[in-house]
């Protein structure tokens, strides 16, 4: 009986309210995997990415070559796990520069507000009303598609959402009275936004991250197919479509297996956010 209250009182992740029901640990699972094999590339492909391993242009499946080969006879497998590195790696550095100035600023916005907030909402509101990827092609067809300007283009397009989404929640923050007693106490600005604005906001922000990372994702997908992505002979997974797509009729797996690597990376992704612990999907608990 006393083990059962003791049990009973100790607290677990499922009543703190952290706890994942089983499509947001699938989406996490698969989240992991393709994080590990963008980290562990290199050490896993069968075959050098640029060696030509078939003489038969896309080759189909088979026991040497798993996912076949592509138009130049190159082991699709080795360029999907080497192009994992640039999809995720490329994204991951656009959504976290994007997400950081944004809530930054969105922050200090809603704590000054007055001008400076009214100023900077207008420049990112007409900024943002510009086609994100119309934004892309002209920025990356007149300075080039280095992967330093992808991601720094790919952050400028995200980074007014990611600012409204902030300021938003920072303005609701900012007029509970534990913010007003703060104030009251003489604490200055930054004080405010790093003791009690950030921790009540960075559950919902997280979230809010996860999902400009799929756009990201499918942003830097588009701009490769259209060739204006990475660049040979390097290769994310949009790259591998686009040039591929000649084998689209012959149904050969160079097409379509880095079509199912870019949807099951976002997919999973959005099975992950939308099944999010109460704790953090919900800031109000």
């Amino acid at each position: 009986m006393t083990e059962k209250l003791i049990s009973a009182r100790l607290p677990t992740p499922r009543n703190l309210g952290y706890s994942f029901n089983w499509v947001g640990r699938i989406g996490l699972t698969i989240i992991i995997l393709w994080a590990l094999v963008a980290i562990f590339a290199p050490w896993l492909t069968p075959y050098p990415i640029g060696e030509i391993v078939d003489w038969d242009y896309f080759g189909p499946m088979s026991q040497k070559f798993w996912l076949g080969t592509d138009y130049l006879g190159r082991d699709m497998l080795s360029r999907i796990l080497m192009s994992a590195r640039y999809t995720v790696g490329i994204s991951l550095a656009s959504v976290t520069l994007a997400c950081s100035i944004g809530v930054i600023l969105g922050m200090i916005a809603a704590v000054i507000g007055g001008w400076f907030d009214i100023v900077l909402s207008r420049m990112l509101d007409a900024f943002n009303g510009i086609p994100s990827l119309l934004f892309g092609l002209v920025v990356v067809a007149a300075v080039g598609s280095s992967i330093p300007v992808l991601i720094l283009t790919l952050a400028a397009i995200y980074l007014p959402g990611a600012y409204r989404f902030a300021r938003a929640l920072a303005v609701n923050v900012n007029t509970m009275d534990f913010v007003t007693v703060a104030r009251a106490r003489g604490e200055r600005t930054s004080y405010l936004i790093l003791h009690e604005i950030f921790p009540n906001i960075i559950g919902p922000v997280l979230a809010d991250l996860g999902l400009r990372f799929v756009f990201i994702v499918l942003v830097l997908s588009g701009l490769s197919f259209l060739g204006l992505g990475v660049q040979p002979p390097n290769a994310d997974w949009g790259a591998l479509v686009r040039e591929n797509i000649e084998g689209l009729s012959l149904g050969a797996p160079a097409v379509i297996f880095p079509s199912i690597a870019i949807a099951s990376l976002t997919i999973s992704v959005n099975m992950f956010i939308d099944n999010l612990p109460i704790k953090i999907r919900d800031r109000s608990e």
